[in-house]
């Protein structure tokens, strides 16, 4: 029986560059990636619920209220979403395509409350006309609006192998004595080496 792979971890790829820090691009796409799901997850919850409700024959102003309480319990997963998962992993879905990671200016998982803050300001980078999200290409840390407000930074990821507890120390290689002694000891100096026997013509 084979053993399981070994864990990643995750650390920040932190250069000192400014790489470390995700551009616009990264973010935009890992953002997308997680509002297909979220849409995805909401279509097909509402798309069950409009078929059982079309069985029955409701009064047009009570599918208002219906289609009111949907819209409301849509916002809700879409804010409980982002701030789960930022509250505790650090990554959304998307996020993790992308390897990138919300944080604290000072590196430290985001608290409840400052996730859920950072899910209410993030509007903010786009009713600005897009200059909250333009403030990502010059920032020197690449910092949105809403990453400013709350003092959150959004960074590269890399993996790292986690060594499992138990498991096998890597075999050790042979090495004859003479290549030993030959990789340790120093190359024979000019006034040392033997000169070499001229024999007479």
């Amino acid at each position: 029986m084979s053993e399981p792979a070994p864990r990643m971890a995750l650390t920040p790829a932190v250069d000192g560059t400014g790489s470390a820090f995700a551009g616009l691009v990264t973010r935009v796409v890992a953002f997308s990636l997680d509002a297909l799901l979220i849409n995805v997850v909401a279509w097909s919850v509402a798309l069950v619920v409009g078929i059982a409700l079309s069985l029955f024959h409701l009064p047009h102003d009570v599918e208002i209220v219906f289609a009111a309480i949907g819209g409301a319990i849509a916002i809700g997963w879409s804010i409980g979403y982002f701030t789960f998962f930022w509250s505790t992993t650090g990554q959304t879905p998307g996020n993790r395509v992308m390897s990138i990671d919300v944080r604290t200016a000072s590196g430290e998982r985001l608290r409840p409350r400052r996730a859920f803050l950072r899910v209410l300001l993030l509007p903010l980078a786009v009713l600005t006309l897009g200059v909250g999200l333009a403030l990502i290409l010059v920032d020197r840390r690449r910092r949105a609006l809403h990453d400013i407000l709350v003092g959150t930074e959004v960074v590269y990821v890399v993996k790292v192998p986690r060594v499992r507890a138990g498991a096998r120390a890597p075999r050790p290689v042979y090495v004859p004595p003479d290549a030993q002694a030959a990789s340790t000891s120093p190359p024979p100096s000019s006034a040392t080496r033997r000169p070499k026997r001229i024999s007479a013509g």
